[in-house]
């Protein structure tokens, strides 16, 4: 196997599988971590909203955490109340979120993002 990332996912989420299965497909090693019962720090949550350039990127819009919050709610957060409700809530939190091997994070499975990050 050919790199080692850690990947933040939840069993039941489809789109989580789909990531697994293309991890396993191109032989590249993971760590799996479950979001809901060990969301990430939020020191990795500020510095995955660095990365991502925009802290409402990092948001599971979809999902029931979220619509139970409600989208004005979560834009009238401060960034710091944003970064603890994320770290409290791995469900309000867009999977799966990957940590690549040099620091490099990803949140949601797009197969370009991850094929640039880890294959090439």
């Amino acid at each position: 196997m050919n790199s080692h990332v850690l990947v933040y996912s939840y069993s039941r989420c489809t789109t989580c599988r789909k990531a697994l299965k293309w991890l396993e497909d191109n032989n590249i090693d993971y760590k799996l971590v479950d979001i809901v019962q060990s969301p990430p720090s939020k020191d990795i949550l500020k510095d995955a909203i660095k990365q991502l350039g925009d802290r409402k990127k990092l948001f599971n819009t979809n999902g029931i955490s979220y619509r139970n919050l409600g989208a004005e709610v979560v834009r009238a957060m401060t960034d710091s109340q944003a970064l603890e409700a994320l770290a409290s809530d791995g469900k309000l939190i867009k999977r799966p979120l990957l940590i690549n091997k040099n620091g490099t994070i990803l949140a949601g499975f797009k197969i370009d993002s991850w094929t640039d990050s880890l294959i090439r």
